[in-house]
């Protein structure tokens, strides 16, 4: 089996927008999956790093006014053509299961399956009217198999090294 080179992937600079500092604004619902409309926002930082000539990036997320830390890690899978991201949170630790997905017409789209207090839930994470000094994103959960989704974590940055 012979390994496809990196530069003939034009894939893996999909995600080149994020790479930098940011200063983001975060809504995420205080309590998800009950039909809850009371948001709790917040300051953090974040600031993302391309690794492996572009294959993958790391992005770590600081938000001191909720007492936690989060990295992202994002890769592409080169067999599949999608792009894979994992998420850990200093709260608890824990390897979340990964999200996958493609950049289409209106931006990117990842899903996976994941759960909520114990609840299964399909996680869907949303770039969509990318700029390069605003990339907004948006969670959006389902707890009834995809039939129906609900924003709870909605994240806009603005480039802090710009």
């Amino acid at each position: 089996m012979s390994a496809e080179p990196i530069d003939s992937l034009p894939e893996i600079h999909d995600f080149d927008f994020i790479h930098g500092r940011w200063t983001v604004a975060n809504r995420r619902l205080k309590a998800w999956g009950v039909g809850s409309d009371d948001w709790d926002e917040y300051p953090s930082t974040s600031n993302c790093e391309p690794r492996l000539d572009g294959l993958a990036n790391v992005e770590q997320i600081d938000c001191p006014a909720r007492g936690w830390t989060g990295m992202a890690v994002r890769s592409f899978d080169i067999p599949a053509r999608e792009w894979v991201i994992h998420w850990i949170s200093s709260l608890n630790g824990v390897l979340q299961p990964p999200v996958r997905g493609r950049f289409g017409a209106d931006g990117f789209t990842l899903e996976g399956p994941d759960l909520y207090n114990g609840r299964p839930v399909i996680a869907r994470y949303i770039w969509s009217d990318i700029t390069p000094d605003s990339p907004p994103w948006t969670q959006r959960l389902s707890f009834d198999d995809g039939r129906s989704w609900g924003a709870n974590w909605v994240m806009d940055s603005t480039r802090a090294d710009a």
